[in-house]
């Protein structure tokens, strides 16, 4: 029941972010764009990313590759919600006025991370360190998404189904393999 949970959680997160308004709207400053994500719950990435090592007193590695469209702006977020099952860290990549170019990170502890269904799975990748990647279409509606482990981390990268010709599942891999601690 709480794999279904977090399930459900993941899937609320990109619901939100997807439907953001200030993702749609255009014209508007810098400032206002920020605003708008700190306002619920966004933050700094590094700050975010603090809280979370200091949260699960275990370091996090990012990976240091990220697609090759144009972004304006990143945030993080560190949720620590009821119970362990929902804690996370995540990373929006988002650009002010190309709402498309939406990339996100996910990061969990492994034995909370996502439970895969087969049905779910268009393809089955092998990362540089032997462990398995699975690319999914059907997952989440707009999104496509990588998911791997590493160092007892889940990861979830998620691109917008509408630059998935620009960021395909062998970018995404590049990006997984780029993950090291």
């Amino acid at each position: 029941m709480s794999n279904i949970k977090a399930i459900k959680v993941v899937i609320l997160c990109i619901f939100l972010t997807c439907t953001f308004p200030y993702a749609a709207r255009a014209n508007y400053t810098s400032e206002e764009f920020i605003k708008s994500f700190f306002d619920i719950g966004f933050k700094e990435v590094n700050v975010a990313l603090q809280e979370s090592k200091k949260h699960f007193k275990k370091d996090i590695a990012l990976p240091v590759q990220i697609p090759p469209i144009e972004f304006t702006h990143s945030f993080g977020r560190f949720s620590d919600l009821d119970g362990d099952v929902n804690d996370g860290f995540e990373i929006e990549y988002r650009h002010i006025n190309k709402p498309k170019n939406h990339y996100m990170i996910w990061v969990k502890p492994v034995k909370y991370g996502l439970q895969i269904r087969k049905e779910h799975i268009n393809q089955t990748y092998e990362l540089h360190n032997g462990s398995k990647a699975i690319y999914s279409t059907e997952m989440a509606r707009g999104f496509n998404l990588f998911i791997f482990e590493k160092n007892g981390w889940q990861y979830v990268l998620s691109i917008s189904k509408t630059i998935s010709n620009q960021v395909t599942p062998e970018i995404l891999l590049e990006i997984a393999n780029s993950v090291s601690l």
